[in-house]
């Protein structure tokens, strides 16, 4: 099959610079829409991976994202969030991008065309075969991304990506890959765009499932999260609230007894038995 980069294609708009702000905001917008529609096309590609993922970390496995850019970004994120949100170790899900730390804020210039540099980066975290990797690459073609994949497959670690190119060398590396195909950008080859908004949803959609499988949410309740500023505490007050049905004032002092929603909820029904 012929690879070509939708991504990079000309965009569907000319003159930009001649448009009025609400036309462009419109049109950005109807370009967005499409791409819950392309990631919904992708789902049964996210479950191949997500059930890679689930049974391995299970098995004292962790999970890191490999990016450049945008992507690297994106998987960062993905991954910071997962201890706040479901209590995990910061160690479980792992984000890595070509540049390194100082990459996250400010542009490494070819960072990202290192074919080598991410199994090394992976090698400074221990890398092993219960341990799977995701690469992360919008136009599939980064050498830092496909690099480290290729060298993960030679380790026989699982490996999965996201890109939104079909039949791109990224695809072809990973062993579950992920497609989401959203087309030409609103701004020609600004995949930070749609692009980058379906990488994330994909992500979303891969640490959420992994989650919940995982046991780290209870009905539809994130139990585990780290109370870690007064928002949480207080939604951590209204969970117990409302699933122990008790007044505000004993949910308040359980969860500073416990610390923790899961727990608070187990020692209530213990005591109540």
């Amino acid at each position: 099959m012929t690879f070509v980069k939708t991504t990079e294609q000309d965009s569907d708009y000319r003159d930009l610079e001649k448009m009025p702000v609400a036309e462009i905001l419109k049109n950005i917008n109807r370009e967005d829409r499409s791409v819950p529609l392309a990631v919904e096309k992708a789902i049964p590609r996210i479950e191949a991976l997500v059930s890679q993922i689930v049974p391995r970390l299970r098995d004292g496995g962790r999970l890191f994202y490999i990016g450049a850019g945008t992507s690297g970004r994106l998987g960062i994120l993905d991954a910071s969030e997962c201890p706040p949100t479901f209590g995990v170790s910061d160690q479980l899900v792992t984000g890595l991008i070509a540049g390194g730390d100082k990459a996250i804020r400010k542009a490494v210039e070819f960072a990202e065309d290192d074919r080598n540099q991410a199994w090394k980066d992976l090698q400074q975290h221990d890398i092993n075969s219960r341990d799977v990797v995701v690469g992360i690459a919008a136009s599939g073609t980064t050498p830092y991304v496909i690099g480290g994949l290729e060298a993960c497959n030679k380790a026989g670690i699982a490996t999965g990506c996201i890109t939104c190119n079909a039949g791109s060398p990224l695809a072809e590396a990973a062993r579950f890959p992920v497609v989401a195909v959203v087309g030409p950008e609103f701004l020609t080859g600004s995949s930070r765009m749609k692009a980058g908004t379906a990488q994330k949803l994909i992500l979303n959609m891969i640490s959420t499932a992994t989650m919940i499988q995982l046991g780290r949410v209870k009905g539809n309740k994130m139990v585990d999260m780290q109370l870690s500023n007064t928002k949480l505490v207080d939604r951590g007050i209204r969970m117990l609230m409302e699933t122990l049905e008790i007044t505000a004032e004993k949910a308040t002092a359980l969860l500073e007894k416990h610390s923790n929603v899961r727990s608070a909820i187990k020692a209530y029904r213990h005591e109540k038995q």
